[in-house]
């Protein structure tokens, strides 16, 4: 929760979400274990706000920010998930990538990207949706009957919290519908001869709005808590992955290496990094050589260098600006001397290596250089990574002091938003917001060297998984 005047951070509470693995490849999240954190953040946060004296009746509107490409299918006239969300970078669809790719000229799988800005892959909502209505009965009987909803996360939150199965707001925003592969980015509508290759029943599928705009009142939660209704701050931030963004330009023109999002006279530039924060968790849960994210830090402090270890993180494939869903995650260079502390430092190192490709890519895409990266998310609270990342990169990097800038733009949009008009989009008017400046350490020749030897491991890291099975024969 922000001050609409000041941007100052008044509350907040988070819960990490429980990621599912029931196959390898396989990853999904329950889409009511969702909604339960939501909860459990609304009712937390707003007793700390009362236990700071702040009246909560004067929280004016809810923004969402979430993960873009999880997709959820549930049942209209239940209000019950059809099956678990699959999560942005599950695999599973990857036999459908392939079987999609031979109804496509030459197999090219950027033969849609004039019309999505995106290639052909297991990252975006549409393959994820075909398998669904491939390989789950009750999905298929559902929209058969009529009472399937299709959304990313957004579109499953908005519809529970704002009246539910009593005639609940079906809708999505610009941005999510944008990462779907059905929406086109010049007509800003669902595309039908997208629709028709996918074979997904446009019925199901959201209304598009703006991504500021009053989408509904709120009906559920929040109202028990509060006894009003409220104009839908809920921020749903999942940080294990990294999305640099680049600033955007007047033109239209194609990107080769990341996905590209032309919306009406602008374009943005958008890179993916599959495994970021992510690897972090996999160090504690997988790993078990650290019991906290936080003594990731002090390990790679303590080591100040990986001693020629190299970790290529690509647990679900690799994305920008490779789209490799073959490669699979490697630590390579490994001696007898080196130990955790080595791991932990490769670990963050190998975000700051993705980090830079995607940045390459952009620049080369963008024909715009890069003179300083300014960065969010709780990854941030870092300060060897944030070091680490200005040193790759040889140019500065800044932090906010306040890390959850993704959630302040969900608040500032709804606040801003017709008919709430309670926060001026005004940078001047953010004085709470400060930042935190880190100014590259090593010299260009040996952020080079170690950038050769990162690339030199990505390579090794390719060409590991097919979806063939192996033969009994």
């Amino acid at each position: 929760v922000f001050n609409a005047k000041t941007a100052e951070l008044l509350s907040h509470h988070q819960v990490e979400i429980q990621q599912k693995f029931p196959k390898e490849g396989w990853v999904e999240q329950d889409p009511k274990e969702i909604l339960k954190s939501v909860h459990e953040c609304v009712e937390r946060t707003c007793e700390k706000l009362q236990q700071l004296n702040i009246d909560i009746t004067n929280i004016k509107a809810i923004g969402v920010s979430n993960q873009r490409e999880t997709t959820v299918v549930w049942d209209k006239t239940t209000g019950e998930p059809l099956y678990n969300a699959i999560v942005w970078l599950d695999l599973r669809t990857q036999s459908t990538v392939e079987r999609l790719l031979k109804r496509i000229p030459g197999k090219n799988k950027s033969f849609f990207k004039f019309r999505t800005g995106l290639p052909l892959s297991t990252y975006f909502s549409a393959v994820k949706l075909r398998w669904l209505l491939d390989n789950v009965e009750e999905i298929r009987q559902a929209v058969d009957d009529g009472r399937a909803m299709f959304g990313t996360i957004d579109s499953w939150l908005i519809w529970v919290c704002i009246w539910g199965k009593n005639g609940g707001v079906h809708c999505t925003d610009v941005t999510n519908a944008s990462r779907t592969m059905l929406f086109n980015i010049h007509s800003l509508e669902w595309d039908p001869e997208l629709c028709q290759f996918f074979d997904i029943p446009v019925e199901i599928l959201p209304k598009v709005r703006s991504s500021s705009e009053i989408y509904g009142l709120m009906v559920c939660f929040l109202v028990s808590f509060l006894g009003v209704l409220y104009a839908v701050t809920i921020s749903l931030q999942l940080e294990t992955a990294a999305t640099p963004p680049l600033q955007s330009c007047k033109k239209e023109h194609k990107a080769t290496n990341c996905c590209l999002l032309m919306l009406q006279w602008f374009c943005f530039l958008q890179g993916s990094v599959a495994i970021a924060g992510a690897v972090v968790r996999w160090l504690r849960d997988n790993l078990g050589i650290v019991k906290t994210a936080q003594e990731v830090e002090k390990l790679a402090a303590e080591a100040g260098t990986s001693y020629g270890c190299y970790f290529v993180p690509a647990f679900s494939g690799l994305y920008a600006p490779y789209w490799e869903p073959s490669a699979r995650g490697i630590i390579c260079g490994l001696t007898q001397f080196t130990n955790k502390k080595h791991i932990a430092f490769a670990a963050l190192e190998a975000v700051c290596f993705q980090t830079r490709e995607i940045l390459d890519a952009m620049n080369k895409d963008c024909g715009i250089p890069l003179n300083q990266l300014q960065v969010d998310g709780g990854m941030t609270n870092n300060k060897v990574l944030m070091q680490l990342q200005s040193d790759i990169l040889c140019i500065p990097v800044v932090k906010p002091s306040m890390p959850e800038t993704t959630a302040l733009g969900a608040a500032m949009a709804a606040g801003a938003a017709e008919g709430v008009g309670i926060w001026s989009l005004n940078p001047g008017d953010l004085t709470a917001v400060t930042c935190e400046r880190f100014e590259p350490q090593i010299n260009p020749e040996e952020s080079e060297f170690r950038y050769a030897r990162w690339k030199k491991a990505v390579m090794k890291s390719m060409g590991w998984e097919t979806s063939e099975a192996p033969s009994n024969g």
